[in-house]
């Protein structure tokens, strides 16, 4: 995506004054609708709001759950963040553009499925629901993007990836990633440790 492309943000203020967190939190309703309300929606250049901590960048984290397996993959050099690169990651996802409002529909949900779909092909139906939010004011990238967690359940463990930037991809249970947790990137950490607290992942 071209730094001068325009993605979607929401004021640091509005995301504050739904609750701030570290870490990752529940998506209960109250709290997704604060932070997914379309009217509060705005679309910025991308090289402004990069180093810009008074935006927050909406980011659909997609991770996909088969079972007791959970799909994983390490951050190529193709990737467009560069400061992720070589990190192992349960998330898939990326920034929503303002070519994704087009037509007047959602332009969240319909930048979190353009992004799936571009990253991954699914060979398998699935059931998806908005789990939770990730925050992390500690580093760079974090401090200016908000992480929306999206599972997606999948009916079979059929993933392919489509990118060079999703290297080395393939299911594993999450017991395993857990135990490897410090070698994936931050906002994967929030995410192992949520799941597997807060899910019964099923063999």
């Amino acid at each position: 995506m071209p730094l001068d492309e325009k993605v979607l943000v929401i004021p640091t203020e509005r995301f504050r004054a739904a609750g701030y967190f570290h870490g990752m939190r529940g998506a209960d309703d109250t709290y997704r609708a604060a932070i997914l309300d379309a009217t509060a929606f705005e679309f910025r250049p991308r090289y402004e709001v990069e180093t810009d901590p008074s935006f927050k960048q909406l980011i659909p984290y997609i991770l996909l759950k088969c079972g007791d397996q959970l799909f994983h993959y390490r951050r190529g050099s193709a990737g467009t963040e560069k400061r992720l690169e070589s990190l192992r990651s349960i998330g898939i996802g990326g920034h929503i553009s303002e070519a994704d409002a087009a037509g007047g529909t959602d332009p969240y949900q319909t930048g979190m499925m353009r992004e799936l779909t571009e990253e991954v092909e699914l060979g398998s139906g699935f059931r998806e629901r908005c789990v939770g939010f990730i925050n992390d004011d500690r580093t760079p990238v974090g401090s200016v993007h908000l992480g929306v967690v999206h599972l997606f359940e999948l009916e079979l463990p059929a993933a392919r990836s489509r990118e060079d930037a999703l290297a080395d991809a393939v299911f594993a249970p999450l017991s395993e990633l857990v135990k490897q947790s410090e070698q994936f990137e931050t906002w994967s950490q929030f995410a192992l440790d949520y799941l597997a607290s807060n899910f019964t992942f099923a063999k």
